[in-house]
Parts: structure tokens; sequence; C-alpha cells
């Protein structure tokens, strides 16, 4: 296994090279990344960019500024993510988490309301450079459509595969997951772009959709 998700990694470096990912636009890289972790809950990236964008247009890309914002004010500046009112919502709840004082670490936000296993791996591994591996909907797509894991693994199962079989590195692991997003949402689609992926020749899917067209 080791050796087929360094090869994976590989073929997805040289397509798409270096990611230096998670994209900030403010000074306040640490906190827009928090809350760009919320924002992105069930949603495209595109959409968190334009809220994003709206709260640095209005100055709002800060904590002392949305401690002051209502809940109201704020779900619509951030309407563009989707569930706006539920996010500005977790907002404010991680911001009191924030002024709390307690230790940053995943039991302690994952005991925050709204914050998943997902969000809280991406605060931790983007934001304060913890080795948490990242797992989303794409990881999940990608690697089973591969045939290297069941479409329904878990999260944590799913997370091991990787903390367990490549270097413990935060880079790496930052590396990884950006690559697998920004092949997740161009190329393996719901509807999946299988004649442009880079890893159609080692990707279960791909193979079998290539020998129907055979057909």
């Amino acid at each position: 296994m080791k050796e087929k998700l360094e090869e994976i990694y590989q073929i997805l470096e040289e397509e798409y090279g270096f990611q230096r990912w998670w994209p900030t636009i403010s000074n306040s890289k640490r906190f827009e990344t928090i809350i760009g972790a919320i924002l992105t809950q069930n949603t495209s990236w595109n959409n968190v960019e334009k809220a994003i964008k709206n709260l640095d247009k209005f100055n709002f890309l800060r904590k002392d500024a949305l401690k002051q914002l209502n809940e109201e004010d704020l779900a619509q500046l951030i309407r563009s993510s989707g569930y706006f009112n539920q996010k500005a919502k977790k907002i404010k709840k991680v911001i009191e988490f924030l002024d709390s004082g307690k230790e940053i670490n995943r039991e302690n936000l994952l005991g925050v309301w709204g914050i998943g296993k997902e969000t809280a791996d991406s605060i931790l591994l983007y934001a304060y450079d913890k080795p948490e591996f990242v797992i989303d909907s794409y990881t999940k797509r990608i690697f089973s459509r591969m045939g290297i894991v069941k479409d329904n693994i878990d999260y944590d199962e799913l997370k091991e595969l990787f903390t367990g079989n490549i270097e413990n590195n935060i880079e790496l692991y930052k590396e990884y997951h950006a690559l697998i997003v920004n092949h997740g949402k161009d190329i393996c689609r719901k509807n999946p772009k299988c004649h442009e992926c880079c890893l159609r020749k080692i990707c279960e899917y791909g193979v079998n959709i290539h020998q129907m067209n055979l057909i």
C-alpha cells in the first residue's frame, strides 16, 4: 500500500504541480483558514471563495470584528457558501472556543458544536501545522473508484490508510490532500472525465470505462 500511495502522489504532483494549499487572501491567515474550514462544509471551494471575499470586503476576516457582528448579519455575508445560518452559528461557536483558552487539539475541537472530523483535521493541519491527514468526499470517491478502498469506508479507517503508509510529514499531508482536492473537483467528479485522468491506467473505474468503450 505504501508504494501505491507514493505512486499516486507522484502522478498527481507531476500532473498538477505544487499546490501551496490552503489559499488565503488576508493577513489573518490562521483565522481565515479556520473560517474557511467551516465554510467549505457541504459546498464547493468556489462558493467558499465568494464568502471569504465578501467578509474581506467589509473587513470582517478578523476575530475581533466577527465577535461584534450579530449572527444574522454574518449569515448574510456568507450566504454564497450555503447552509449560511448554520455556518454563522458554527463560526460564532468556534470563536467562543478560541477565546476559551482551551488547548487546540482534536478532542477539544470535536467538542465544539458543528465541528466534525474533517473540519477539525483541516483546522489542525492547515491553521496550526499539526500532523492530521484530512479526509474529504474527494478522497473517498477517488480511492474507492481506484479499487483501493470500499466506498463505505469510514473516516478514521481511511485516514489511517494514509497516516499508516506515508511519511508523517506536515507538508506532505498538505500537498497530498490538496492534490486530491484538485483532481476531485476537476477530473474525478460525480460524472468523471476518465479520458482526461492522469490516474486512469491504474484505476479500476477508468479501466472498466475504457473496456466498455472498446466493445
